[in-house]
């Protein structure tokens, strides 16, 4: 696998334009989904099966098969192949209340996600934090049909929705789920979006292309327009975090980007 990522990237070096820089990241065999933010870095492989980077390895957190994984302010969580969610607590994934097929633990201590029947959903920062592995918690309903929902601590959450039209809601408090109307935001068709700690917004669109959101600052937290970061390798997954890109491409290839 490493001999194969290296010489794909030697390809991807003279493709890659707009001052980005793609380099080979640790491997981890067949990923198929990353998540990163506050410096950390989570993925799972194709048996479904998560982990989390430290320096150059990629370790197994815990035995619980998932089929989406998100680390950020609100700890690690995921949601394994029958929706039932879950939080990383001593070691080992403790299954939570709460049914979803995506979840996003990016936000200001809030976890949100994405049920079966695309429902958006929002656990309060108090429910977040204080769950220990007993008890239930109470998910507020968002009253949003969307298929991919992520965000993040500074300027709100983004999402996709069954039409592959993006949307942002501007603000969203954390201890109540409260959020304001969502906005269209025009010129792309994507298949999922990710916001990262530092309000930075990448989508991946429905033809595989990756895109930035641009001139997002607290005064206009829409932005302003799309950025294409062209990638030589089909893409299948993203996240950013602290200046890195995060690709897992179709192949199971992780790429590392910097701008």
């Amino acid at each position: 696998m490493k001999a194969v990522a290296a010489f794909l990237l030697v390809l991807c070096y003279p493709a890659v334009s707009h001052a980005w820089t793609c380099r080979e990241a640790p491997q981890l065999s067949h990923a198929r989904q990353i998540d990163a933010g506050q410096g950390k870095v989570v993925a799972r492989d194709s048996n479904n099966y998560a982990y989390f980077l430290s320096a150059s390895s990629w370790y197994r957190l815990g035995s619980t098969k998932l089929k989406h994984v998100s680390v950020g302010p609100a700890g690690i969580w995921g949601v394994d192949t029958s929706d039932k969610v879950y939080k990383y607590i001593a070691g080992n994934f403790v299954q939570s209340s709460g049914q979803l097929k995506q979840i996003d633990a990016g936000g200001d201590g809030q976890v949100v996600g994405v049920n079966s029947g695309s429902q958006t959903y929002c656990l309060r920062r108090t429910y977040a934090s204080a769950f220990k592995g007993v008890g239930t918690t109470t998910w507020n309903s968002l009253s949003r049909t969307m298929k991919y929902y992520s965000c993040g601590p500074m300027f709100g959450c983004w999402g996709v929705d069954t039409s592959h039209r993006v949307y942002v809601t501007q603000t969203i408090t954390p201890t109540s789920c409260g959020i304001s109307s969502w906005s269209y935001v025009s010129g792309i068709s994507a298949k999922m979006i990710e916001v990262s700690t530092d309000g930075s917004v990448f989508a991946l669109t429905t033809s595989g292309q990756v895109y930035q959101r641009n001139g997002i600052y607290s005064g206009r937290r829409l932005g302003s327009s799309w950025s294409r970061i062209p990638m030589c390798l089909h893409v299948s997954h993203l996240s950013y975090d602290l200046g890195q890109l995060w690709i897992v491409s179709q192949g199971g290839i992780i790429l590392r980007c910097t701008h």
